[in-house]
């Protein structure tokens, strides 16, 4: 049965609805590249987790109110998950700007202080910092859960030394981010400085991770793993297809 004939079956009155198919890759390094832009929704899905804290500042530095400046970025953040809604699109994403939003609005409404918005990001992305580089500690390197789970193997991938090794590697380089935005964001809160926090919030946000990314990418086009060898942990070549 052809792709088509699936729609078609798909879409009638009375039919079963047919899983989307999933991609099928013939290395692990092209299989991480698509999970790791799945699981961070894209560009888009970086620039909407930014686009309310950005509403944000320019209402802050335009009027310098907490409470109308706060309406903003919820605005912004509901604005995104309704257009979500209206083109039957996965709000999964959007999830990760309306609900840090959401969170920073109700500690800064309680506190009233505008740098409280910027808190719950600080302490997100150092409890992260935290986890990734435990876990190359203990040589069960994050980034190896997700190839596990796109493997259907969760914990499979630890009994490969070269996959532990990949992985390694690429929880590190998705750390600095993590690190980075700490270790700079957490001075300017303590500072009190509320449009720093956000000017380093933009440019410690979805263009570092897109640098990260970048990165990641250069690591990933050295390596031809096949995905069957490494699903079955044989570490041999790939079957031949018949």
């Amino acid at each position: 049965m052809t792709s088509a004939d699936s729609a078609d079956r798909a879409g009638a009155p009375g039919a079963p609805s047919v899983p989307a198919e999933r991609p099928q890759f013939r290395y692990v390094e092209e299989l991480v590249r698509h999970e790791l832009g799945r699981t961070l929704g894209g560009v888009r899905g970086m620039v909407e987790a930014a686009l309310p804290f950005v509403g944000f500042t320019l209402a802050w530095v335009s009027s310098r109110a907490l409470y109308p400046s706060l309406g903003v970025a919820l605005g912004i953040a509901l604005v995104l998950a309704v257009v979500r809604l209206v083109q039957h699109s996965s709000l999964k994403f959007v999830a990760q700007a309306v609900v840090p939003t959401a969170i920073a609005a109700l500690i800064a409404t309680r506190t009233g202080r505008a740098e409280d918005v910027f808190l719950p990001g600080i302490l997100y992305n150092g409890a992260l910092a935290v986890v990734s580089l435990l876990t190359v500690a203990v040589r069960r390197p994050l980034i190896g859960f997700v190839v596990g789970a796109a493997l259907e193997d969760p914990t499979g991938w630890i009994r490969d030394r070269a996959l532990v090794r990949m992985s390694t590697r690429l929880t590190l380089v998705l750390a600095v981010p993590y690190v980075l935005r700490f270790v700079v964001q957490l001075p300017l809160f303590l500072a009190g400085q509320v449009v720093w926090l956000a000017v380093a919030k933009v440019v410690l946000g979805w263009p570092l991770l897109l640098a990260a990314l970048f990165v990641i990418g250069l690591l990933l086009s050295r390596g031809r793993t096949p995905v069957e060898s490494s699903a079955t942990g044989s570490g041999g070549p790939a079957p031949a297809a018949g």
